[in-house]
């Protein structure tokens, strides 16, 4: 499944949108083939927006194939998964009314927080913690927001998302899954995503809505999409009666036009313009465009030879009394986020400069001269010993 509606759902859509159809299960609340189609959809635009604002996370190629929509219950999702996994709740609260579940795994959490930390995904000792769980929920935070503006250009209203909680469920222990949240004791819709990142991450990922919010959304859809309709010119069905035949059985009962009329459907005849048509050639200006406009030739002057002669030397006294910023560099260096962290009183960081090397001098940030590091009585001054040209 692509993922895309046809041309053909989409009319059955709109022109009957309560047809159900045979659907994946038994009961009122299943879903119809068209609106797995849309919930797909929903899926697919939303994660790849979601895809685009995780690449500028872990700066790493981020792809995240087509969605497959199907029917869960918490025992599917238990023999789903082996290992710990992190289910991460986000919850609406301007546009729609509920929540979905974003499941993934403890070893892909992982890599993507070591990426956001700056390392290069290969950091996966020690257990995952409340530091992994805190950084996981932030880029889910950004990246399911980036989702919710798509899916606000969807519906045509503002969505909002509260800040995702996220929590390390180990699926092999006896749970009560209502304790995560309460559609999961029951039936659910389960979107899979297969997530890769680089060559790091190639694994599936899910995301978990109750049924009842899923039929919510394709509602909106519907409406949205015969709110367009019915507002595009022409997008609505004209109500035309077909002109019927009459018999003709003699020529006198056609209808001949009256003179000087032009019958309908008839060219007009020469001289008499259509309505709506434009002036035929030969009229005068003045009845088009009213009265004339005097039009001359651009004239410019040619470009002189050399500067003219009292053009004088630029008066640089003009700008001696502009206060400049002199800046010394002893030297610098880079530090992940996780290192910026582990700073205490005391702790030694190394510069990328041999002790005893000039010392850079900057004027407005631009590098201008070296130096060295002199005392004057009890202040520190800098000795220019070379000028950068």
């Amino acid at each position: 499944m692509d993922g895309v509606m046809s041309q053909e759902e989409i009319n059955a859509l709109l022109n009957n949108p309560g047809n159900a159809d045979a659907g994946a299960g038994t009961g009122s609340d299943n879903l119809t083939p068209i609106e797995r189609d849309t919930i797909g959809e929903i899926g697919n635009i939303s994660m790849g927006t979601a895809a685009t604002t995780l690449f500028s996370l872990v700066n790493h190629k981020v792809d995240i194939s087509t969605p497959v929509v199907d029917y869960a219950t918490w025992s599917d999702i238990c023999d789903s998964y082996e290992r710990p996994c992190v289910f991460i709740k986000i919850a609406y609260t301007v546009g729609l009314d509920g929540s979905n579940i974003l499941v993934l795994k403890e070893n892909d959490v992982k890599i993507i927080t070591d990426l956001m930390m700056g390392g290069d995904g290969t950091n996966l000792d020690g257990e995952l913690g409340e530091l992994h769980l805190s950084a996981i929920s932030e880029a889910m935070n950004q990246m399911m927001g980036s989702a919710a503006t798509s899916l606000s250009s969807m519906l045509n209203k503002v969505i909002d998302i509260s800040p995702p909680q996220a929590d390390l469920i180990d699926l092999q222990q006896t749970i009560d899954e209502s304790s995560i949240d309460e559609f999961l004791a029951g039936e659910f819709i389960k979107i899979s995503f297969r997530l890769e990142i680089g060559d790091l991450i190639d694994s599936e990922i899910m995301q978990l809505y109750p049924v009842s919010f899923a039929k919510e959304m394709c509602k909106d859809i519907t409406k949205n999409m015969e709110d367009d309709t019915n507002s595009t010119p022409g997008g609505g069905q004209q109500q035309t009666a077909a002109p019927q035949a009459q018999p003709q059985t003699a020529p006198q009962q056609q209808a001949q036009p009256m003179m000087g009329q032009p019958m309908m459907g008839q060219q007009p005849m020469m001289g008499q313009p259509m309505m709506g048509q434009q002036p035929m050639m030969g009229q005068p200006m003045q009845q088009m465009y009213g009265q004339p406009v005097n039009v001359q030739p651009a004239q410019f002057q040619a470009f002189a030879g050399s500067i003219p002669m009292n053009y004088g030397p630029e008066n640089i006294d003009l700008i001696m009394d502009v206060p400049l910023e002199v800046t010394v560099e002893l030297g610098r260096t880079s530090k992940s986020i996780k290192e910026i962290l582990d700073f205490t009183p005391g702790t030694i960081i190394e510069l990328n400069r041999i002790a005893g090397e000039p010392i850079d001098v900057l004027v407005n940030g631009k590098f201008v001269a070296k130096g060295e590091v002199v005392i004057i009585e009890e202040s520190y001054g800098i000795r220019i010993t070379e000028i950068i040209k």
